[in-house]
């Protein structure tokens, strides 16, 4: 992650409304999940600064894992988070009922070897809940910035999770009404090669903000039963069986 965008990431899941609906999107799914079995033992790969354990405290006990040094900082949640890369190094105490990856698995080169180390450390009928970029064709200075290998169509998704050994429970696109401003974004600014010498994402004035937040929060209640075809992001569940 470049390191302009590192010191804002913390503001941004707190205030910018893309990762507000995000939290948002997943914090629903996994009421529905817990619903249908106890998640007493939970990791997160990829969590920052436990920017999202608040929520997943009321579910069970919490262990993070941030590779990036530079996320971690003093707080509540400081002494559930290792400093490590997730790789097959990473041995919980006992297997997981949950592993979260909220745009994690793009950061890993291979993705394959990560999707399956989660298979060997969840419990049988344990959930992998994940989300990622979507589309190679909205490949931006965003990803490269953001040090991505990839974008996902849902079949490469997909696949990468069955070939891991999991069974694929859903995986559908969100953030459709984001897709074609992306796209045009990416017509007009083609993506560099290397990363910029600085990289801000800004919050838009609080009227934009929350006019986005809203337009994405009805989407999500709108397409709730059908997914829709496209979209910026994909979302999926698998499971381990056994």
């Amino acid at each position: 992650m470049q390191a302009d965008y590192a010191v804002q990431y913390q503001s941004l899941w707190q205030r910018h409304w893309w990762w507000r609906a995000r939290e948002r999107f997943v914090a629903k799914r996994l009421a529905t999940l817990a619903a249908q079995r106890p998640l007493h033992n939970i990791l997160d790969v990829g969590c920052g600064n436990g920017l999202f354990f608040d929520h997943l405290l009321q579910y069970g006990n919490v262990t993070g894992i941030e590779p990036d040094a530079r996320l971690i900082t003093a707080g509540p949640h400081r002494q559930r988070i290792l400093n490590q890369p997730f790789n097959a190094s990473y041995q919980p105490p006992q297997p997981l009922d949950l592993v979260l990856m909220l745009d994690v698995l793009e950061h890993i080169e291979d993705d394959l070897a990560a999707a399956t180390h989660v298979k060997r450390i969840l419990a049988p009928g344990g959930y992998f809940l994940l989300t990622v970029p979507a589309l190679m064709s909205l490949w931006s200075v965003h990803d490269v910035a953001n040090d991505h290998y990839r974008r996902y169509s849902k079949n490469h998704l997909r696949t990468v999770l069955e070939r891991a050994g999991l069974r694929v429970l859903t995986c559908h696109y969100y953030y459709f009404w984001a897709a074609a401003p992306l796209f045009a974004r990416r017509l007009l600014a083609p993506a560099p090669k290397a990363a910029p010498a600085h990289y801000h994402v800004s919050i838009p004035p609080a009227p934009i903000n929350g006019l986005f937040y809203a337009i994405t929060r009805l989407e999500q209640a709108v397409f709730s039963a059908f997914p829709p075809p496209l979209g910026s992001s994909l979302f999926a569940i698998a499971t381990k069986e056994g």
